[in-house]
């Protein structure tokens, strides 16, 4: 089937083959004869690389002309977010009007009303559905990315309810993309869709496994080595990169992804031309201006760099990510050591893909093998279309007789079936409110909800959740977040702006009781730290006696009870306690180094944990206006404020001039302009030397120009 030939305007079918895609491939031509284009909802159960996307693309595109209705896109992850609206905005030139909405939870977005194809994550439309924006009722089509994510059970529960409402609700097309999965028809016959079932990829791809001595293939010749290199990956890597292409390494862990970046550059760097070398040496420095002072992390990854190999993980600064990504699609960076996240995220594909490390360690299990739907994910990215006429999955085996497990397993193994994961207890309990504040109003009907859900289409029934909602309900109603009066449900006042806040009832509850004992800023980083949400950081073994001194010496600050260190709670309140100490060096004005030296955080980790905050913070501070809390509002907005810019409480009014963040405020205040009335009087080339022409240049038009305001 030819482009020339589907239902769309000829500015549209331009844009299809401005793309290069002149004709369907099998899933694509599938996707049309099943009635994707005719608004009916379909399952696209096919390998990465397999042209889903642009099924999506076709499905969007009619939606929006020829329904006059918006789509939502939903994606897994923000990078991905990122990237799909870089890719769509094309279509703006021909009157699509795209968004990218991923973070504040405590918005309807109203703003969204204006646009075609919306971005979201599945968390975000979470939220945004708990404020029942009106625009949602213009929604025709819901895309949902990597549909098998169903089966992951942190965010798994989040997307199912989300499609349950949806179709319940609003009822619009829905297209679910989705890998190779054994039971897609259950997914299909739950969403009732149409499957679209497919095992073609544009790109062949081979599936081997090196056990130390020889390269070993399914489907053509087994290659041998010169084993001058002491280990496979290594070995693979420079094979790869001699032959003038790109591979990527999946390693379990981040330490392990940066030691085997640092070990296959030392070979690689003598594979590059002195033309490869310079454009490595430009991405090196760029690497090492991210933060305001580099860390070791930084420096490392910019040592890696230099010799063509660069290491990939969620510890690193989201810039530095993103340039990674954009160097190794250009070619500049030949390979790429990863941890699994990678796969799940971006597109990236390389020649190769080597699988080092098939198996995870899991506290209660010891180290088991990865599930083989993730080993697919991770082959997929192997083969670049119009680059490579076939691609090369690689798994590293230490020896013959792991080799052959390794094949038995993954290369010949079924990928698992998705299963519901909605009966877990913590994730049901936001969900109860939510639904309690936008659509239930009993007893029957919040049973009758979960009767739609996949949980009850592939159980049977929900008997098993109803006890768990029966715990759910006493438990919100003893909270004061609801009011159960009979069979009646009714959401109090608290428990709405709980539920909008997308906090966790519990999370909230603890916000509510703690907040009348706050009576300093450690306080409140302690509340927010001792927060599932916060993802308190581990103490290790090796630093638990530090913990504990620093907690002795804090004693008589902390205004919440301690746990005694026999009790099982104790383990969880040095987290807390940890992370809270992470936080207030931070606001003390220490660097990413200095914090990755003395905890082990990475930058990427501290801001994770920067922004959370500030939602946590926002929310208490929300909190504590329904409960009159003033004197404890005025910290909270402080201590947001700080951790922004990671300042002591003498600088706030000076973070205030745009332009100047944490290093600069300290400058000025250090060489005595404490106040924005000091920079007034201050000589602009005083200024100059201090902050940089330009930047002082822009801090005295605004401080002028607030005056001028004034004077109007």
């Amino acid at each position: 089937m030819r482009v020339d030939n589907l239902d769309f305007p000829e500015r549209v079918k331009k844009k299809f083959l401005e793309k290069g895609i002149e004709k369907l491939n099998p899933p694509q031509e599938e996707s049309v004869k099943k009635g994707v284009l005719n608004f009916k909802s379909a399952i696209i159960a096919s390998p990465t690389a397999s042209g889903k996307t642009f099924i999506a693309e076709m499905a969007f595109l009619k939606t929006i002309i020829e329904k006059g209705m918006k789509s939502l896109y939903i994606v897994p992850l923000r990078a991905l977010g990122y990237e799909k609206y870089q890719d769509f905005k094309r279509y703006e030139d021909i009157g699509i009007k795209v968004a990218l909405s991923l973070g504040d939870y405590d918005s309807s977005d109203s703003w969204l009303a204006n646009y075609d194809l919306i971005i979201v994550t599945v968390e975000k439309l979470d939220s945004l559905l708990r404020h029942s924006p009106m625009w949602l009722r213009e929604v025709g089509l819901i895309i949902a990315d990597e549909i098998h994510l169903l089966n992951d059970p942190g965010r798994g529960p989040t997307l199912e309810v989300v499609l349950t409402k949806i179709k319940m609700d609003i009822n619009p097309q829905i297209l679910g993309l989705s890998a190779t999965i054994s039971n897609a028809n259950e997914l299909s016959q739950w969403l009732d869709a149409e499957l679209v079932f497919s095992d073609y990829r544009p790109v062949k791809l081979y599936e081997g496994v090196y056990d130390g001595e020889e390269l070993k293939f399914l489907e053509k010749e087994n290659i041998s080595f010169e084993k001058k290199i002491p280990d496979g990956e290594t070995i693979l890597v420079v094979d790869t990169i001699k032959h003038g292409k790109q591979v990527i390494v999946f390693l379990s862990s981040r330490r392990n992804a940066e030691s085997v970046a640092e070990k296959t550059g030392e070979f690689a760097k003598k594979l590059l031309s002195k033309e490869e070398k310079k454009n490595l040496e430009e991405l090196s420095k760029k690497i090492l201006s991210v933060l305001s002072r580099p860390t070791k992390q930084c420096k490392k990854l910019a040592r890696c760099i230099k010799n063509g190999v660069a290491f990939h993980h969620a510890g690193l600064a989201h810039e530095q990510r993103v340039m990674v990504e954009d160097a190794f699609r250009k070619n500049i960076v030949k390979a790429i050591c990863a941890t699994p996240t990678l796969a799940a995220g971006v597109d990236l594909p390389a020649f190769r893909v080597l699988i080092r490390d098939a198996k995870r360690y899991y506290p209660a299990h010891g180290y088991v093998y990865i599930p083989v739907l993730e080993y697919q994910q991770m082959s997929g990215r192997a083969g670049r279309p119009r680059y490579d006429d076939y691609g090369e999955a690689i798994l590293i085996a230490k020896s013959e007789r792991e080799a052959e497990e390794l094949e038995n397993i993954f290369i010949m193994g079924e990928p698992e079936e998705i299963y519901s994961k909605l009966s877990m207890e913590p994730v049901l309990r936001t969900h109860v409110l939510s639904l309690i504040n936008t659509t239930v109003r009993n007893e029957k009907e919040l049973k009758g909800f979960f009767s739609e859900t996949l949980f009850a289409y592939q159980y049977g029934d929900t008997s098993r959740i109803e006890e768990i909602l029966e715990r759910i309900i006493e438990r919100l109603d003893e909270q004061k977040f609801i009011e159960r009066t009979g069979e009646s449900l009714e959401i109090t006042r608290v428990g709405k702006r709980v539920s909008e806040l997308y906090l966790d009832p519990e999370t909230a509850y603890k916000m509510i009781k703690g907040m009348k004992f706050i009576k300093n800023y450690f306080d409140l980083l302690m509340l927010i730290s001792s927060t599932a949400e916060i993802y308190p950081s581990r103490v290790r073994k090796g630093e638990i006696e530090e913990i504990e001194n620093k907690l002795a010496k804090k004693r008589d600050e902390i205004n919440f009870e301690i746990p005694d260190q026999w009790d099982l709670e104790y383990d969880d309140f040095l987290s807390a306690f940890k992370t809270a100490l992470i936080l207030e060096e931070w606001i003390s004005e220490r660097g990413e180094d200095y914090l990755m030296d003395r905890y082990k955080i990475t930058p990427g980790e501290l801001n994770s944990k920067r922004e959370i905050s500030d939602w946590l913070l926002y929310s208490c501070q929300e909190l504590g206006l329904l409960l009159g809390l003033r004197e404890e509002l005025k910290l909270t907005r402080k201590l947001r404020a700080r951790i922004k810019y990671g300042i002591k409480e003498e600088l706030l009014n000076l973070v205030k001039i745009k332009g100047i963040g944490r290093v600069k405020a300290r400058t000025l205040y250090d060489a005595g302009f404490k106040k924005i009335s000091d920079l007034k009087k201050a000589p602009k080339e005083r200024l100059g030397d201090l902050i940089g022409t330009k930047t002082a240049e822009n801090v005295m038009k605004q401080i002028l120009g607030e005056e001028k305001q004034k004077e109007l």
